[in-house]
């Protein structure tokens, strides 16, 4: 089955960048992008409030046309891509997670910090990048471009998450043609970041032949700061979705969870596919 790439698009400036990020990486994955607007009715809620008015709200004009006007721009700018456009009635989260289903890949916007707007896309980026059935890679509008041609960096911890993390993150670094680096945060009192970094490095050029693999340790009190300031010189950053150290409830952990808030670069939140979250 050719998975499409789908992106959630509400016509703000941060969803438009994500579409165009999206659009590059259905043109790699040669697969198709699919735009995906979760419109909500007027009350608030993807039903009617009133029980005797029956059926599904219907899409909006308005949010049909954002669509269209950007489907067609990006089908300009990238020959060759296939862009198909839907409206689905229910809220941007439980929308986008629903369609990672049947996604290659699910890329979401995020304004980042300050303001209630803010907050609010970041709920959603939050939330499709801790129970998405695929992987999720998270874009925020940074004041500098983003370094398209450095390399994919993977934190990794010794974890099952990280372990799915360096795969797809060996994926993506062999089809930009970008270096590989694997980062492990040496925090006060570990011993073992060497054979944590050795056992990753030697999955990914076990797996990856002739992929150029760069093993990084960086030292720091807390692992987030370490990989959010390390994420101004990468291309791409890739995450599990919960760390060694994670509580078992927490579909994100906290450094994930930074990252996706932080990073100064797209961040991609490693799921396996198809795994009920």
């Amino acid at each position: 089955m050719n998975r499409p790439v789908v992106v959630g698009v509400d016509g703000s400036p941060s969803s438009l960048v994500a579409a165009e990020h999206a659009a590059r990486t259905a043109v790699q994955r040669s697969t198709p992008l699919h735009l995906v607007h979760g419109y909500l009715h007027p009350s608030g809620y993807g039903v009617p409030i009133n029980p005797y008015e029956l059926g599904i709200p219907k899409p909006n004009d308005e949010a049909q046309s954002m669509l269209d006007r950007a489907a067609a721009d990006l089908a300009d700018r990238w020959p060759g891509l296939t862009v198909q456009v839907r409206q689905v009635a229910g809220g941007p989260g439980a929308t986008l997670v629903e369609q990672s289903r049947r996604a290659e890949l699910v890329v979401v916007g995020s304004r980042g910090h300050g303001g209630f707007a803010g907050l609010l896309l970041g709920s959603v980026s939050s939330q499709v990048a801790a129970h998405a059935h695929c992987p999720v890679l998270v874009v925020r509008p940074t004041e500098a471009p983003v370094a398209l041609d450095g390399p994919v960096l993977v934190a990794v911890d010794g974890s099952e998450s990280a372990e799915v993390a360096v795969g797809q993150a060996a994926d993506e670094a062999t089809r930009q043609q970008n270096e590989l680096v694997l980062a492990h945060v040496h925090t006060p009192g570990a011993t073992d970041a060497a054979e944590v970094l050795d056992t990753a490095v030697a999955a990914a050029r076990g797996s990856h032949p002739g992929l150029a693999v760069t093993a990084r340790q960086l030292r720091a009190e807390k692992p987030d700061q370490a990989l959010i300031e390390a994420s101004r010189d990468t291309a791409l950053i890739v995450v599990g979705t919960r760390g060694r150290g994670g509580f078992t409830g927490m579909l994100l952990g906290s450094v994930s969870q930074s990252l996706v808030q932080h990073a100064h670069c797209p961040v991609l939140v490693a799921h396996p596919y198809g795994r009920a979250r």
